[in-house]
């Protein structure tokens, strides 16, 4: 269930160069280690579920042991839907990720470095979760169920210094991100959005890199790009969001969401990338 990502071949080369160095992934904040930790432990069959399991803000913790291109999901389940009907299309290759709103939405989605930890902030509204790693091109390589209980003060969230929204098709919110800044990534579109943003050397070669992107040029597009891409979120229900400190290394970046059409297209394709620019 939930191929993680679009097939292009430039979607890939991403993938395996962000794993390397997680360039914009969150880092903890100040005001994290106040929030309760929900840990995600991975490996290469398995994937463990510790920590808070209560309503409200959490921060989450992901490691993983053994792997290379590697992403933690938290799904919420729609009431009635059980865990056996959950386990039959967890085991099945799932083209859209948007046919998954019958049983529940993507309300967390974060890449899992090779070594270390990530840690992003979100909010768990109570009830049956199912957290999932991901296949590409197959049925989920591991996957465990727990629930969230009601909590009789939930956690509020630190307030983000930034919001950035994902909508049909494009991106709201400042264009401009600040080293050590908390930025929420928030998906106010319909379709399941992604956030993630490649690194340009200049404004000159982020207007080349949309234009690219527009025309579906991806061999000129792989010329421009001068180093890992940062992950903000992965794809997303509608109304699901993340926060996270940015980290960057100042420069400019070219946002984008390569999620696919049902008849096939990259979101790009539409319009859905822009350049934004980190500064200190």
């Amino acid at each position: 269930m939930l191929i993680h990502r679009s097939r292009s071949p430039l979607r890939g080369l991403l993938v395996a160069s962000l794993l390397v160095v997680v360039s914009l992934a969150a880092a903890a904040s100040a005001q994290a280690t106040t929030l309760p930790t929900l840990t995600l432990t991975l490996t290469k069959t398995t994937i463990t579920v510790g920590g808070s399991l209560q309503s409200g803000a959490v921060n989450v913790v992901s490691s993983g042991t053994g792997l290379k291109e590697a992403s933690a999901i938290l799904f919420l389940m729609k009431p009635g839907v059980t865990d056996a009907e959950a386990e039959a299309v967890l085991k099945k290759p799932v083209k859209d990720p948007n046919s998954t709103s019958k049983y529940g939405s993507i309300v967390f989605d974060a890449e899992v470095p090779s070594h270390g930890s990530n840690e992003t902030q979100t909010y768990l509204q109570p009830g049956n979760y199912f957290a999932l790693e991901p296949g590409e091109g197959s049925g989920a390589k591991a996957f465990t169920f727990f629930t969230v209980t009601a909590a009789a003060s939930p956690v509020a969230l630190p307030t983000p210094e930034a919001t950035i929204r994902s909508i049909e098709f494009g991106f709201r919110g400042p264009k401009v991100l600040h080293d050590g800044e908390l930025v929420r990534f928030e998906n106010e579109g319909f379709l399941v959005h992604m956030d993630f943003a490649i690194p340009v050397s200049s404004k000159r070669h982020a207007e080349d890199a949309v234009r690219y992107l527009l025309e579906g040029k991806e061999k000129a597009l792989e010329k421009v790009i001068t180093g890992e891409p940062a992950a903000f979120a992965g794809p997303l229900s509608h109304e699901a969001f993340q926060q996270e400190i940015i980290t960057a290394k100042p420069g400019w970046y070219v946002q984008l969401c390569f999620m696919e059409t049902q008849d096939g297209r990259d979101h790009t394709l539409l319009g859905m990338e822009r350049i934004i620019k980190i500064v200190k």
